[in-house]
């Protein structure tokens, strides 16, 4: 028993497990920061739900923003990283862990189990292309696995049928584009979603949103940017009777909005609305 334990050490230092013959990413204090984040959730006792979302979320507060955590070796791998976040990691990570306290897990394998299914395309990882890239169908796609539901058309959405095509038009900014293989791969990705168009809830509609929005909910700042469907994600919160976001800011951490949602949407360049999600009862 001894030499088994000693070998798990190894591999923790080595960054590396592997879960369900999966290998995943996990520095040693990624590794001891889980332990503790696991405990604090566990004190949550029977919170559920949206509330859970929004209590998880609070605990990666004052977290720095690191953008690209994901893309910093040659291949894709499931990393885990809970020393940096960017806007999605964020998201991916609370939710991550909120499924887990719905299911009573608490392992690291477990863990990554979760981000898995939530980060990959049908819950497989099966190169860079089977990342979720374009939040729309990240949320679509979490939406077929029953973990969320998209209530932007319930809230006043309207139809958008854009396409989705920034990746491949800016391929020097990807790292992993650089591999044919990959670029292919988002090239038929982003073929696929020209038939799977999304909903946006206009910025004309917003004063009259607030009040339908609700704390745990799952906000995507819509943009006009050419071939690009989302350029930032939050958690709705409640502060003052008022809906603001809790996210991980470019400007420097996991933090809460001082501007409620509606004044901080407006100042956004290029925005172009909102799409909201909306976590599953589980």
């Amino acid at each position: 028993m001894a030499r088994t334990h000693f070998l798990l050490f190894l591999f923790i230092l080595a960054g590396v497990l592997t879960a369900n013959a999966q290998q995943f990413v996990c520095s040693p204090l990624d590794s001891l920061d889980f332990k503790k984040r696991i405990a604090q959730i566990q004190e949550l006792a029977e919170t559920k739900d949206a509330d859970l979302l929004v209590s998880i979320g609070k605990t990666f507060l004052d977290t720095p923003y690191v953008a690209h955590t994901l893309d910093q070796g040659s291949k894709e791998e499931l990393v885990i990283n809970f020393m940096g976040l960017d806007c999605t990691t964020f998201v991916e990570n609370v939710l991550a862990f909120t499924l887990m306290h719905s299911e009573e897990e608490n392992s690291l394998e477990q863990f990554a189990r979760q981000l898995t299914k939530i980060r990959y395309r049908d819950g497989v990882m099966h190169g860079y292309a089977s990342r979720l890239h374009y939040f729309t169908e990240w949320i679509a796609d979490n939406e077929e696995k029953g973990i969320l539901k998209d209530v932007t058309k319930l809230l006043g959405g309207v139809l958008v049928e854009a396409p989705r095509t920034f990746m491949s038009g800016h391929r020097e900014a990807y790292p992993l584009l650089a591999d044919e293989d990959n670029f292919q791969g988002v090239i038929q990705t982003e073929a696929s979603l020209k038939t799977r168009p999304y909903y946006v809830i206009p910025l004309s509609r917003l004063e009259v949103l607030e009040s339908n929005l609700r704390e745990g909910d799952i906000i995507a700042f819509a943009t006009k940017i050419k071939g690009l469907d989302v350029t930032h994600t939050a958690l709705a919160i409640k502060v003052e009777d008022r809906i603001h976001i809790l996210h991980a800011s470019s400007s420097g951490q996991v933090e809460i909005s001082k501007r409620p949602l509606l004044e901080y949407t407006k100042g956004i360049k290029n925005s172009n609305g909102l799409i909201v999600a909306r976590l599953t009862p589980q």
